[in-house]
């Protein structure tokens, strides 16, 4: 690939590694994949206990733990303009040409956007959830990330639902979003060596005990299960931890099912799989908020036929004959899980694997988030009376406010220019691994870091 086509790209979110998600696990497989498409790229989040200053992971991928420490639910507290000064030092010292951010939900994002974009950088932003319009906390956030948005190069989104959902927030023009799906790394995700006897039908779940991800619709739906399947017929597997584990725990207990469903408390991700390919039917009441659920690919990948809520971009996942949809009601659920046994005999896990790989694929998705980052480097330069139009109409005194807002980022991005000039800024070497290769074709891609000084 010629210098002319390789980008040098950041990658910001408050969420990455050695914490466990679906928008740490995008940011770390999309970046492997893109070292070995032979781009650099760097990522920049906050401190994580005592992992602080420069690590480098598996491929060479270089990871900045800014000494900023998490707030709430591991975002850092907003400050608008205290991250400026590390960012712009890293911006120039890395010889960024693309800033991409990560997650609505993330706090370092949008600092890090707003930052870029006053240096005059491209932008581009993946948003990894849904939102509502009428609650407080989405009204805030969708004002948010309006404001985020505004002048962004281009955005993706991980579901045509979750597209039409962010372009009815933000305002943005539909040409400008593209839509790429998640994938999954098949070669850590693989089925049990031979099929499971299905004399007894055991039913995984894995998730956070929490009332949006649907806890509650499990502490109904357990119960009328097994009553359905007497004899010990079906059992139930759930992991995960959080605050409604204590209503699965009383219901296991009123019911007397502590023989038919196991409590495994949280599972940590390098478990997952094992978990996975000791069940037959993977069971997610996904939440409203699911622009597109990376644990049911996980479960797929593993040959699980998987039964979930049809809320978000869940039916986009997956083809009809690897996925059973049921309404977000107790009765509908029980349905479904019932519909899902009886075609279970069908399901080959090996050949749902195999169909997994075609279909989704990190490098596919680092060759198409590629196209992209040539589509936002593309955009023409603006200066700031340009950038300052796009804020006006986000409101008749919130434009005016993010007006404001970026003249003060702009002024003070001058100022350190005048304090600590570019050419002061030691240039970091660039350097790659010659065997380094994308996560997703390593047999249990590896998560080590080493430390280095900065």
């Amino acid at each position: 690939m010629g210098d002319q086509k390789r980008h040098k790209i950041l990658m910001v979110s408050d969420f990455f590694y050695p914490n466990f998600g679906g928008v740490e696990n995008h940011i770390y497989y999309l970046s492997q994949c893109l070292l070995k498409l032979s781009h650099k790229v760097v990522v920049l989040t906050h401190a994580y206990g005592n992992r602080s200053g420069v690590r480098y992971m598996t491929g060479g991928l270089k990871v900045y733990y800014i000494p900023w420490k998490p707030f709430l639910m591991q975002n850092t507290l907003p400050t608008f303009y205290g991250t400026l000064p590390i960012m712009r030092t890293i911006l120039i010292r890395e010889k960024i040409t693309l800033v991409h951010g990560h997650q609505a939900f993330s706090t370092l994002c949008h600092e890090a956007l707003m930052h870029a974009r006053t240096m005059g950088y491209k932008v581009v932003f993946t948003d990894h959830s849904l939102y509502g319009f009428a609650d407080v906390g989405s009204i805030h956030m969708n004002k948010v990330l309006q404001f985020t948005l505004a002048d962004v190069s281009q955005a993706i989104c991980v579901s045509h639902t979750s597209k039409e959902n962010t372009i009815l927030r933000s305002g943005l023009p539909p040409e400008k979003v593209f839509v790429i799906p998640n994938a999954v790394g098949t070669a850590m995700f693989r089925p049990a060596p031979e099929k499971l006897s299905q004399d007894e039908i055991v039913i995984v779940v894995i998730s956070r005990l929490v009332y949006r991800k649907g806890a509650d619709l499990l502490v109904e739906v357990i119960p009328e299960v097994c009553r359905l399947f007497p004899n010990d017929l079906v059992r139930f597997i759930v992991g995960g931890d959080g605050p409604k584990r204590v209503r699965l725990e009383e219901m296991r207990e009123k019911n007397s099912l502590q023989d038919r469903v196991e409590m495994l408390g949280a599972v940590p991700h390098a478990r997952v799989q094992s978990v996975l390919i000791s069940g037959h039917i993977f069971l997610t009441d996904s939440s409203l908020t699911e622009a597109f659920c990376i644990a049911i690919l996980e479960a797929a990948s593993c040959g699980l036929l998987t039964v979930s809520t049809r809320v978000g971009g869940v039916p986009e996942v997956l083809p009809d004959d690897m996925i059973v949809l049921a309404e977000p009601d107790p009765s509908d659920m029980v349905r479904a899980i019932t519909k899902a046994i009886s075609i279970l005999p069908k399901i080959d896990p090996q050949v749902m694997h195999l169909r997994m790989k075609k279909l989704y694929s990190w490098h596919d998705v680092a060759k198409r988030t590629e196209i992209v980052y040539d589509h936002a480097l593309g955009c023409p330069n603006q200066n700031l009376i340009d950038r300052l139009s796009r804020y006006l109409p986000c409101g008749s005194w919130a434009g005016k406010l993010f007006c404001l807002v970026m003249i003060i980022d702009f002024l003070f991005c001058r100022l350190l220019q005048l304090w600590q000039p570019t050419e002061d800024i030691e240039e970091a070497p660039d350097f790659s691994l010659p065997n380094s290769q994308c996560s997703e074709f390593k047999e249990g891609g590896s998560l080590r870091s080493r430390r280095v000084s900065s």
